[in-house]
């Protein structure tokens, strides 16, 4: 039985409950090889993604993941291009964390982008990209009309990842002085509309560490999905599609529209087999993944 999409209730206090999540499990660290279905289906659902909401054409500028670069935004930036908006990488290269000049030089290419379309702009950022938009959103709230963010480990404890270490390694900076950055803490919503897709499945960070506090701008969306897949899962294509969509200066909590059904129905198939995929040991044989949201080139 498919299940239709929807907000997931009080993220917030699942946070609380778990005020010091763990790092995800070695067995869904594991089941990450699931991004290479999901990019597989990407292509098969290339049909049903055509009836996305349209863009009205402003500027969305793409953040990529820690360790990765603009390759990995490609399909989300050709499949924005494709409904009508100004899509954007981020033009440094491989992420390798706020080091040097970084944080002046996104300032730079926010405010370039915004001057250049005399509109605001929308920031969609992947883990520790979401994490630059949120601290952009806050710093330059003027230049920004809204931020995504997918799988960004924002809230609770910053060693709640397994990527933890990878980030010191490539920064030479202290994951604990993570709030020592612009924007200040990282846990404070944005001014602006936010949305928070996370997937309780991600095998890189605890999906606790994603979710957002839910306010008058602020939102959480939940997905089935793994981590390095998020950037080009279908689903979460659509749910960026129908956020990216809303009217400048206003905000509703994600709701499914019909077009939503055509995939919720194609990815549904496999979501039993995921289920006991997720359940067995490490060592096991690993099924492919399906995703149903429960939520919520440049």
């Amino acid at each position: 039985m498919t299940t239709t999409p929807q907000i997931s209730p009080g993220p917030r206090a699942a946070v609380t409950a778990l005020a010091q999540p763990a790092p995800p499990p070695l067995r869904l660290l594991a089941l990450e090889i699931r991004a290479l279905g999901e990019l597989a289906r990407l292509a098969l659902m290339r049909r049903a993604l055509r009836q996305a909401p349209r863009g009205d054409g402003h500027p969305v500028l793409v953040l990529p993941g820690l360790m990765s670069s603009d390759w990995a935004s490609l399909p989300m930036r050709r499949f924005l291009s494709g409904l009508g908006y100004a899509a954007y990488g981020w033009g440094f290269g491989i992420n390798r964390g706020p080091r040097g000049t970084l944080e002046a030089d996104l300032a730079a290419r926010l405010a370039a982008i915004a001057d250049r379309h005399g509109r605001k702009v929308s920031l969609v950022g992947t883990s520790l990209g979401g994490i630059y938009a949120r601290q952009l959103a806050k710093a330059f709230p003027h230049l920004t009309r809204s931020v995504v963010t997918l799988g960004s480990p924002f809230a609770g404890s910053p060693r709640a990842t397994r990527a933890w270490r990878i980030y010191e390694w490539a920064s030479g900076l202290a994951v604990d002085t993570c709030d020592q950055h612009m924007g200040g803490r990282l846990a404070l919503p944005p001014p602006v509309p936010t949305t928070a897709i996370y997937s309780r499945t991600d095998g890189i960070c605890a999906w606790q560490c994603c979710v957002e506090a839910k306010g008058p701008l602020s939102e959480s969306v939940e997905v089935a999905s793994s981590h390095i897949g998020l950037p080009h899962n279908p689903l979460v294509f659509q749910v960026l599609a129908d956020r990216l969509a809303q009217p400048e200066g206003r905000f509703r909590p994600y709701r499914p529209a019909a077009t939503d059904g055509l995939i919720r129905r194609a990815l549904a198939k496999g979501r039993q087999a995921t289920a006991e995929a997720a359940a067995r040991p490490a060592g096991a044989v690993l099924l492919p993944a399906r995703s149903e949201a429960r939520s919520g080139t440049r």
